[in-house]
C-alpha cells in the first residue's frame, strides 16, 4: 500500500487523534487548521470521527509544504492527544501499545477497531508490529499508510516516556536495510535502543 492512500476507503479516525496535527503546529495554529479545512476536515473536535483519507491528505500536505521535521513533531504529539491503552508502566510495555492505541483511534463503516474488554482488534489499516530484540532493544516494523517521519514521532514520544530509570537515554533509527515507505513499499522499520 502507498503512503497517504487509506487501506480501506471507510476507515475513520478520532478528532482527539485528528487534533495532534494541530498541537505538533502550535505555534502554526491557524495554518494547520487551514490546511486540515482544505483536505475536508473543517474545526476538528474531540468525540468526533473523521475520514483517514482526508486526514491522510493533510498529511501530504503538511510533508509537501512543510517538511518531515513537522511530521515528526506531530507524531511525538499522538501519544499526548490520542486514546491509549491504560496501565502501561514499562517500555516492554508501551512500545507494543502503539498497535493496540492505533486501533483504538480508528474505526470502520462505525465498527471500532479494538474492542478494550475482549482485547479483540480487527483488520483494515495495517500494524505497528514490535519485536523485542534484546535486554534494551527492539524492532518496530510500520505496516500502516502514514508518513514514516510520523511513526519515528510516535515511537520516540512512546519509548522516551517509558525510558527506564537506568537507561541513559533512547535511539529512534529508521532501518535503511529494510523497505521504506518513501521508496514505495509497504512498510518502514525502526530500530529503538534504550
Amino acid at each position: 500500500m502507498a503512503m497517504f492512500v487509506a487501506f480501506d476507503k471507510k476507515a475513520e479516525v478520532n478528532g482527539e487523534t485528528v487534533l495532534s496535527i494541530v498541537s505538533g503546529m502550535e505555534m502554526f495554529k491557524k495554518e494547520a487548521l487551514e490546511i486540515l479545512k482544505k483536505n475536508g476536515i473543517d474545526d476538528p473536535k474531540p468525540g468526533q470521527w473523521y475520514s483517514q483519507q482526508a486526514w491522510l491528505d493533510a498529511f501530504k500536505t503538511i510533508s509537501e509544504k512543510l517538511g518531515i521535521s513537522t511530521l515528526f513533531l506531530i507524531g511525538k504529539k499522538i501519544p499526548e492527544n490520542a486514546q491509549w491503552p491504560k496501565e502501561i508502566d514499562a517500555i516492554q510495555k508501551a512500545l507494543p501499545s502503539i498497535d493496540v492505541a492505533y486501533h483504538m483511534n480508528h474505526k470502520i463503516g462505525n465498527e471500532p477497531l479494538f474492542n478494550p474488554q475482549t482485547g479483540a482488534m480487527k483488520e483494515g489499516i495495517g500494524h505497528y508490529g514490535f519485536e523485542l530484540t534484546g535486554p534494551k532493544s527492539a524492532k518496530m516494523v510500520c505496516n500502516n499508510p502514514y508518513p514514516c517521519d510520523f511513526d519515528r514521532g510516535i515511537i520516540e514520544a512512546v519509548a522516551q516516556k517509558f525510558k527506564p530509570a537506568d537507561s541513559i537515554g533512547i535511539s529512534v533509527k529508521h532501518d535503511d536495510s529494510q523497505p521504506c515507505r518513501k521508496k514505495g513499499k509497504d512498510s518502514c522499520t525502526y530500530l529503538v535502543t534504550w
